[in-house]
């Protein structure tokens, strides 16, 4: 029976095609399904042998071990460099969704404190 071996939703490509290298090179069956029209549906790598799933599990946790310490590294190599975009400058970027998303929050916040405020009156 087919089991459910890696969620595809919001996954890098690269990160998703190191995952479908890892595992042919390990000779894993696999076959992929997406989100469908809608993206109700379940975007993932499906083992087709589920008796091989703690192996493939094994091989796809030690990938992304691996990828978020380079990840990491880079990350702290570009912001070391200068190169790593900082709050401010993703603000300066986009300052219309900045804040939208600031009203938002403070919407959020109101609604949740309103009944709060207005305990007394």
């Amino acid at each position: 029976m087919s089991v459910l071996i890696f969620r595809l939703n919001g996954v890098p490509d690269d990160e998703a095609a190191d995952v479908r290298a890892l595992l042919d090179e390990h000779g894993f069956a696999y076959h992929e399904t997406t989100g469908g029209f809608l993206g109700f549906g379940v975007a993932g790598l499906w083992l087709l042998d589920d008796s091989h799933k703690a192996a493939a599990r094994a091989v796809i946790d030690d990938y992304q071990r691996s990828r978020s310490a380079r990840l990491a590294a880079e990350h702290e190599a570009a912001r070391l460099a200068g190169r790593a975009e900082t709050t401010p400058q993703r603000i300066a970027r986009h300052p219309v969704q900045s804040l939208f998303y600031i009203a938002g929050a403070a919407g959020v916040l109101y609604l949740m404190l309103w009944p709060f405020l207005t305990l007394g009156r």
